[in-house]
């Protein structure tokens, strides 16, 4: 039975490149927010962003059930910082009779902080089409991000 992962993490912990190594290791799709988001609005979507967000995740889950009844995994690239993004989309799966697994990325600040940089110099290259993580999104990743605990976890990624 096809499965969704549901891939957690701050921005730029590497959510996207795990995402694309469990894409090549199996029969699955990759849904991304981020992906989305920058092919429509670009690196700015202005105040409406958050709206932007949550209705690009709605048409994620929806488009997420057609390739699920098609036979393959679905993999959300969606960040899930907090418990509630993360426990409505279980029990939206789970109302379903759909598996769903939380795979948590999990790196130290250190780390975190030298690939925001590594990622901002890329973008400003013109090497990467990404997010630029300025102070206000850092501030934001910051403040509303919830670590998940060990109970939601199902595969823990270090």
């Amino acid at each position: 039975m096809p499965k969704v992962i549901l891939i957690c993490g701050k921005i730029c912990v590497g959510k996207s490149t795990y995402a694309e190594k469990l894409q090549a290791e199996g029969n699955a799709v990759l849904l991304s927010v981020d992906e989305i988001m920058l092919a429509v609005f670009g690196q700015y979507a202005g105040e409406r962003h958050d709206e932007y967000v949550r209705n690009v995740q709605q048409y994620i889950y929806d488009k997420s059930l057609e390739i699920l009844r098609a036979g393959a995994d679905v993999l959300l690239d969606c960040g899930f910082w907090t418990k509630d993004h993360r426990d409505y989309s279980k029990e939206f799966y789970g109302r379903r009779g759909i598996p769903c697994e939380l795979h948590f990325i999990d790196i130290d600040d250190k780390e975190w902080r030298r690939r925001i940089e590594k990622r901002n110099a890329a973008i400003s290259a013109g090497d990467k089409n990404a997010y630029y993580v300025d102070e206000n999104l850092l501030k934001k990743a910051e403040e509303g991000y919830e670590t998940p605990s060990e109970d939601e976890v199902d595969v823990w990624v270090k």
